[in-house]
């Protein structure tokens, strides 16, 4: 009772290459395999360390931009 027959995926099938075509199937699973081989290429990448960002666009950083003692008495 809990288990489908052949006939049930066979209609199951029918019914999600009429819903979504053929060509957006094999699309979807070509971006899949992209997206696998862009991961993979990534993890292997992962060996290199990165360099820390010093600044990130939008943000300030606290510690390059706050104005010296100097700076501060100068203007005032």
């Amino acid at each position: 009772m809990g288990s489908f027959s052949l006939m049930h995926w066979v209609i199951v099938l029918l019914v999600v290459m009429l819903l979504f075509g053929g060509g957006r199937i094999s699309g979807l699973m070509g971006d899949v395999a992209k997206g696998i081989k862009s991961f993979k290429k990534g993890m292997e990448d992962d060996d290199v360390p990165a360099k820390p960002a010093t600044r990130i666009e939008g943000h300030r950083v606290p510690e390059q931009d706050a104005p010296t003692a100097t700076e501060e008495k100068t203007k005032a």
